[in-house]
């Protein structure tokens, strides 16, 4: 069993030993771009409310993560829903919980991983199970395609559709040659900043799904982890990924709290499209 210390160690040292190439499915996707990246405006996760709970959820998909295994060809894909809080729905009063979590979903082919994450770290903080016992049998994941999308390859393009208003999407590409896994995160840009006296931009987003790519897993869900992930380059990104942190008192250690604290540097190749 590895501790995220050593998924970031390993990750990060056979992530970074070879060059990076570009997917080879993916990117042979990605020459109509219009086809492939998403309108994240309009991306949704919707059930119809026939669960026993009668609830018909309709989710925001703010990311997604394609993990490909180039030996055999294999792709999954996972849709990262956005965060909320933990509720009692439909209630008269008292909606939020007392002792209240963020709940953030990814879904996957026919899974479910479920972050909740309270004021300190406990038991339950990952849950992966059927989607049709936790969203029904029949969820449908809407994915629109962007109407047009534009490659930004150049500072002035980046610069100039940060200052437009113009909605941007990024591509981040990582692999490992060991195991021959590979991952693409594709995101809706968050926040962008722009100096234009060093001609320099850089990205900040998250969370996004960061998949572990030194060692396969026999549950595949057990490799993802959340993160937030910067760049300012087209050859590398950086991540902070969400990890147990102990609360000390005087040097003792007295609790723990799940935050954004592991750091990791991947070689990858970056993309940055403005879209409509």
């Amino acid at each position: 069993m590895h501790s995220r210390r050593s998924f970031l160690q390993t990750g990060l040292l056979l992530a970074s030993s070879a060059p990076m190439a570009s997917f080879p499915a993916l990117s042979a996707r990605h020459e109509a771009p219009a086809d492939g990246i998403l309108d994240y405006g309009r991306s949704f996760f919707c059930n119809s409310g026939k669960s026993s709970r009668a609830n018909a959820v309709r989710m925001w998909i703010e990311s997604r993560t394609i993990v490909r295994n180039s030996r055999t060809g294999a792709e999954t894909v996972y849709y990262q829903g956005a965060s909320c809080k933990s509720e009692d729905t439909f209630a008269e009063k008292n909606l939020f919980k007392k002792d209240n979590y963020d709940f953030l979903p990814v879904f996957g082919r026919d899974k479910v991983l479920v972050f909740r994450r309270h004021f300190n770290e406990r038991p339950g903080y990952r849950k992966i199970q059927a989607m049709s016992d936790m969203w029904g049998e029949d969820p449908v994941i809407r994915l629109p395609a962007a109407k047009s999308v534009t490659l930004l390859d150049t500072f002035d393009k980046i610069r100039e559709a940060t200052l437009e208003g113009v909605p941007i999407v990024t591509q981040t590409e990582i692999k490992n040659d060991s195991t021959g896994l590979a991952a693409l995160i594709e995101c809706p840009c968050k926040t962008m900043n722009i100096n234009a006296q060093t001609r320099m931009y850089q990205t900040d987003t998250g969370p996004v799904v960061l998949p572990d790519l030194a060692r396969h897993y026999a549950e595949p869900m057990d490799a993802l982890r959340l993160a937030y992930i910067a760049f300012n380059a087209p050859h590398f990104a950086d991540f902070v990924i969400e990890s147990p942190v102990p609360v000390t008192d005087n040097g003792k250690t007295v609790a723990s709290v799940l935050h954004y604290a592991e750091l990791a540097t991947f070689k990858a190749v970056n993309r940055i499209y403005a879209v409509d």
